[in-house]
């Protein structure tokens, strides 16, 4: 299956002793957890994607808390922010993203989101124009054009029904080049079977809803995506016209989980990405 990431649709807790948990809220009052690690003048706000949580962001939120300040949250019906909405909207989220930087009294935000979570990078960048200065994407917004068709919808709801952990298993081993320890897939899919299926399939219906192209064209920071080349290419060209300065680093083989694929070449990756989004950006007040 290759549709717009959600999971790529196509196919843990943080280990850092360096981290403090932050009570924080979503901008509808339910608690969020966050950790919070590093200091620098720049703050990587990492947000996960689709039924994953902010564990899968361990060996870069350890390492690049070196550098910089790394703030790692679960999104609410995720990981440990286990709660409940009315309705679950991926929209929703950029505000819960804008919710979490206001009272952190964050500044100078790269908004770093895997899959879903590009997306909504995009979106809290628009709601946050004086805090994030950048995002960067994980494996998404290969191509903003691209629709997902109600029939694929239609099937793809239909087998989380009949066999919801099933389902998300195969999702997941499908989306991660086939050289992977098996154990690494594994876990994220026993971790993704976790999730509540009506939340899941409502966040795969609102991002459906979701227009990526103008969500790109919106955003009023630079955007580079680090993206593998296992389960597909990425519309340079076609996403830049929407934004002319959109930018792609490649990571060779990797499927839709870079940063657990390859954790040191990723890391190297998001550091080339960093800096290509500050360079953009006046220097930080001393």
């Amino acid at each position: 299956m290759r549709i717009p990431s959600i999971f790529a649709l196509g196919a843990l807790c943080l280990g850092a002793c360096s981290t403090t948990p932050e009570p924080t809220l979503s901008f509808d009052g339910s608690p969020l957890a966050c950790d919070a690690s590093g200091e620098g003048a720049t703050t990587l706000l990492f947000v996960h994607g689709w039924c994953c949580n902010r564990g899968q962001w361990r060996d870069q939120a350890a390492a690049l808390a070196t550098d910089f300040r790394v703030v790692n949250v679960d999104l609410p019906g995720h990981g440990e922010s286990i709660g409940e909405r009315s309705t679950w909207d991926v929209r929703d989220y950029a505000r819960d993203v804008e919710a979490l930087v206001h009272e952190l009294g964050l500044e100078r935000v790269v908004v770093v989101g895997h899959s879903m979570g590009g997306p909504i990078g995009l979106l809290a960048a628009a709601r946050l124009p004086r805090q994030v200065i950048g995002v960067v994407g994980v494996d998404t917004l290969q191509s903003v054009t691209e629709e997902i068709p109600e029939e694929f919808l239609e099937g793809f709801f239909a087998m989380l029904d009949e066999d919801f952990a099933g389902a998300m298993s195969g999702f997941v081993h499908d989306a991660f080049a086939e050289e992977v320890d098996p154990a690494i897939p594994d876990r994220v899919a026993r971790e993704a079977a976790l999730a509540d299926p009506e939340m899941a399939k409502a966040l795969v219906a609102s991002y459906a809803g979701v227009h990526h192209a103008a969500a790109l064209a919106a955003c009023p920071v630079p955007v580079v995506c680090v993206n593998g080349t296992a389960m597909g290419s990425t519309d340079v060209e076609g996403n830049r016209a929407f934004d002319a300065d959109f930018e792609v680093l490649l990571m060779e083989g990797c499927g839709h989980w870079p940063m657990l694929e390859d954790p040191e070449g990723f890391e190297r990756r998001l550091r080339e990405a960093i800096a290509r989004v500050e360079a953009h950006c006046p220097p930080a007040a001393p």
